[in-house]
């Protein structure tokens, strides 16, 4: 698979996301790409590192749904070796808007970061606000969550910048939490359930938001890394659980209209 070459260091934007079962998914699709075409890379292999705390801070805070959250993540375009570059990021929603920072370094060099706590390069801007946010919280690699993702962009650019995303296949394990390792893990949904991402700049455009009605498909709350954690409560019934955190995360459900301003990590 062609690596990432380049990226975007720092933007803002909005999110939705929506689930798709596999019809609405071939609807959707055969619309979309009369205005979009999938991006260079093809279908590529997402894989992530969350971090968090020792308790879970981090995602019980997001799935609480309040006006600001952050997290970090280390993100590689398929399996890495050790020279292969990965992005560690962190990533803030403010009021619906979401916020992203990231820098580029060796799989080697980020995980030796977690481990040591040296980030073995020079230090910049972005650099000193990941550093200053892992050290903050006393972050480290809790998760490992990867999937299998189709991205689609404007075949005419436009100043909303649309991007969509189709994930499938949405598999996790929180033993061997490391890039280098494989891409094994847990299902979360069934295989032929797609989690849609519809990111913009400003808005949605009007062709989208008719197409979305027609198929009844809304906003949803769901979280991949919200709804592994859910899940961890719902498996272990020795392991009590208050009403607090029982959210959207476990049980995805509308938010507002078709093309209400949503965002959701």
């Amino acid at each position: 698979m062609k690596p990432c070459s380049s990226y975007t260091a720092t933007f803002q934007r909005v999110e939705k996301k929506y689930l798709l079962h596999q019809d609405q998914y071939e609807r959707l699709l055969s619309v979309i790409l009369e205005h979009m075409s999938i991006d260079e890379y093809g279908k590529t292999k997402i894989c992530n590192l969350y971090m968090d705390t020792q308790d879970d801070l981090l995602v019980r805070r997001s799935i609480e749904k309040p006006k600001y959250k952050e997290k970090m993540r280390l993100r590689s375009y398929g399996v890495p070796s050790d020279d292969s570059k990965v992005y560690l990021e962190i990533k803030k929603k403010v009021a619906g808007i979401v916020y992203k920072r990231r820098t580029s370094l060796t799989a080697a060099q980020a995980m030796a970061y977690f481990r040591d706590g040296v980030i073995g390069r020079e230090m910049d801007q972005i650099t000193s606000e990941i550093d200053a946010m892992k050290r903050r919280y006393d972050l480290y690699p809790k998760l490992y969550l990867a999937y299998d993702r189709e991205a689609y962009r404007e075949i005419e650019p436009s100043a909303d910048m649309l991007r969509i995303t189709m994930d499938t296949g949405i598999r996790s394990r929180e033993h061997g939490v490391d890039l280098r390792l494989g891409d094994a893990g847990e299902l979360l949904l069934p295989p032929d359930m797609h989690v849609m991402e519809v990111k913009t700049a400003h808005a949605i455009p009007l062709w989208l938001c008719e197409e979305l009605s027609k198929y009844h498909v809304y906003p949803t709350s769901f979280s991949k890394y919200g709804r592994i954690y859910q899940r961890r409560f719902e498996t272990n019934p020795t392991i009590s659980r208050s009403n607090e955190y029982r959210s959207a995360a476990g049980n995805p459900t509308k938010q507002g209209g078709i093309c209400h301003a949503y965002s959701s990590f």
